[in-house]
């Protein structure tokens, strides 16, 4: 299977928008666009496609309202445009997709909200919520009360953590570029469409260059570290004009379009070798031999029935170790539950979590996507 291929093949989507072409560089929301992207995107979802959105544009559109020619230098003025132009962006979107009896979201996050593990869980449980739905996640940085100067730029990396968040298969961003050059193009008339490498090639960073647009102050050189970022989960990244015709359909069909920065191992093993990365454990849990034979020879997940024990204090998320009856580490994971509700399901069938608990975020203690063998 071709590289451009996988994009056809991929269950979930994360399509970041900039604000240089949400806003038709700066003069007001472009309509036609969002229209056309959005029609796109009722159409993939119709086909299968898991579709989550991440819109920058709330401070450009804020500025246009506002009548600003000049971005606002001081944090508060910045923050207010973020506010009255969020309401201009959201109407847009909810307008757009309930023509095509699609309902939509408002999901506004910060930095710290992907940094902190149970703030992290619990924006990764909304998500995926709202998708099992059958609703559009729209996605922003919630520019009205970071304390950290606002980075026009910075929703390519959100839309990368956005893509680690809920294991997205692709990251489309969609730019006012046709996609990633080898020169400048608008200093270098010779410059080539990098049409597909490996995200972490080393010649990229040269390419990507330092310059970026009024609005967005990222440019090349945020989308090519949001690719790096999103690689870290297996997830292939796209960059790609917004503007070109049926732009979407034609990456989901694995059309020669935009530049394609595709991680360097599989989906599967970039994942474990992230899990093996966490060097620490928090805490262990002790399997009895029938776990530990499921865990080993038929690459399940770890059932709360086949633990006779957790040990030690964690939270819902962290690393755990799994051991065999002797002591002997098996497994390690990111576990389903705190120490303490950990405890009291043990060797409990899943269907009896509720009950005891008095609610059930997972049926399993780990995940076997979260989980790597010793």
């Amino acid at each position: 299977m071709s590289k451009r291929a996988v994009l056809g093949k991929a269950k979930r989507w994360v399509v970041k928008i900039g604000s240089a072409l949400l806003t038709d560089d700066g003069r007001g929301l472009s309509h036609e666009l969002i229209a056309s992207i959005v029609a796109q995107m009722a159409a993939l979802k119709s086909q299968g496609l898991e579709l989550v959105l991440v819109s920058s544009g709330s401070v450009a559109e804020g500025m246009t309202r506002l009548g600003l020619k000049q971005r606002p230098a001081h944090l508060h003025e910045l923050q207010a445009a973020a506010a009255i132009g969020q309401m201009g962006l959201v109407q847009a979107y909810e307008t757009c997709f309930q023509s095509h009896g699609l309902h939509t979201a408002q999901v506004l996050l910060t930095h710290d909200d992907l940094s902190d593990r149970k703030r992290y869980l619990n924006a990764r449980s909304t998500i995926n919520t709202l998708i099992d739905f059958g609703v559009i996640p729209v996605i922003n940085e919630n520019d009205t009360v970071v304390t950290d100067e606002i980075r026009f730029g910075d929703n390519d990396t959100l839309g990368a953590l956005v893509a680690n968040l809920v294991d997205a298969d692709a990251l489309i961003i969609l730019t006012d570029q046709q996609g990633m050059y080898d020169k400048d193009p608008r200093q270098d008339a010779s410059a080539s469409l990098i049409s597909e490498m490996a995200a972490n090639d080393a010649s990229l960073d040269a390419m990507a260059g330092a310059r970026a647009g009024s609005l967005g102050r990222g440019g090349m050189v945020t989308k090519l570290r949001a690719a790096r970022l999103a690689s870290r989960s297996g997830a292939n990244t796209v960059i790609a004009g917004g503007r070109i015709e049926q732009i979407l359909m034609r990456l989901r069909q694995g059309a020669d379009v935009g530049t394609l920065l595709f991680p360097d191992t599989s989906r599967q093993m970039a994942r474990k070798q992230w899990l093996a990365g966490h060097l620490q454990t928090r805490g262990q849990l002790v399997l009895d031999e029938g776990a530990v034979r499921v865990l080993q020879q038929g690459g399940k997940s770890l059932l709360p029935i086949g633990v006779v024990e957790a040990r030690g204090e964690f939270r819902r998320g962290e690393m755990v170790a799994c051991l065999d009856l002797s002591g002997a580490e098996i497994a390690r994971g990111l576990v389903n539950y705190d120490a303490q509700d950990a405890r009291r399901i043990v060797k409990t069938a899943s269907s009896e979590i509720a009950n005891v608990l008095g609610y059930c975020h997972e049926p399993e203690l780990i995940h076997r996507d979260n989980m790597v063998l010793s």
